[in-house]
């Protein structure tokens, strides 16, 4: 769900999530990683933009995960 809402943001901006440049991806439980990369890979084409991955404690709503992403307009 949440890169359909960043795409949905993206495009609301006269954009795509091919001009993003960098991804924050927060994360509540590392093991997860490779499930949001293999979810990430059918929204972003390669060469993938940067990216950092942080483990966090919480997220508000409960969510497991939050993308934050900088986009090239």
């Amino acid at each position: 769900q949440v890169f359909l809402n960043l795409s949905a943001v993206a495009e609301a901006a006269g954009s795509s999530l091919d001009a993003a440049v960098k991804l924050t991806i927060f994360l509540t439980d590392l093991d997860d990683f490779a499930v949001v990369n293999e979810i990430m890979s059918k929204y972003f084409k390669q060469p993938y933009p940067a990216r950092a991955t942080i483990q966090v404690s919480a997220l508000p709503k409960a969510a497991q995960v939050e993308v934050e992403a900088i986009l090239a307009l």
